[in-house]
């Protein structure tokens, strides 16, 4: 191999080993997208960990479909969900952090667990990944799993597979110079949950 063969080799091999560092070592980007500006959106997304929203939350369940409105206060590792309207029988409120999950529902008993998402699968038939949602919500795929990305011309998310279900983004806004997610819709575990959030206050971690 000649010395300038040599060197174009190893250039391109350092290229390849460039864009690969760009994203977490459990994330396989699949398709579209600019890794480098991927790994700056996420850099500056995931930082934000105190949020408030409020959306509209629809499902299509085996036992039972309906929509609601939802309320999401998250601050750093504690969590207060509330959903009113048809879904989930009532006004529901899921409470956790990393200590474990209390469920209420209208006319029932609190319930708990260490997992929201079993929790919730025992007390109304259906799951809500609330553990992933944390960071699916954000526009980023959770760190604790492997995860398969395609990012959209903007090179942010619009389509994220992983822990046995798949995370559509169809639409972005901007909020506090954060790029965040307007509509996203999970399949998974025969369940079709669409989120469209009509309100986000962020706020980075104090």
């Amino acid at each position: 191999m000649t010395a300038s063969l040599r060197l174009l080799c190893l250039l391109a091999l350092s290229l390849t080993l460039a864009a690969c560092s760009n994203l977490h070592q459990r994330e396989t980007l699949e398709f579209g997208g600019d890794p480098a500006a991927w790994k700056a959106h996420r850099s500056a997304v995931a930082p934000l960990t105190h949020w408030t929203l409020q959306g509209k939350l629809g499902v299509k369940a085996p036992q039972e479909s309906g929509s609601g409105t939802l309320f999401w206060l998250q601050q750093h590792d504690q969590y207060d969900i509330r959903l009113s309207g048809p879904l989930g029988r009532g006004a529901t409120r899921i409470q956790g952090s990393d200590r474990g999950v209390t469920l209420e529902i209208a006319g029932h008993p609190p319930a708990s667990a260490a997992s929201a998402e079993s929790l919730l699968e025992q007390q109304i038939g259906w799951r809500l990944p609330v553990e992933h949602l944390l960071w699916w919500v954000k526009g980023l795929p959770a760190p604790d799993s492997p995860s398969r990305l395609q990012l959209n011309p903007d090179s942010q998310l619009a389509r994220l597979a992983q822990a046995g279900w798949t995370v559509e983004y169809s639409r972005y806004q901007q909020v506090g110079g954060l790029t965040l997610p307007q509509r996203l819709q999970l399949s998974g575990h025969n369940v079709l949950l669409t989120l469209v959030i009509t309100r986000w206050e962020p706020r980075l971690a104090e």
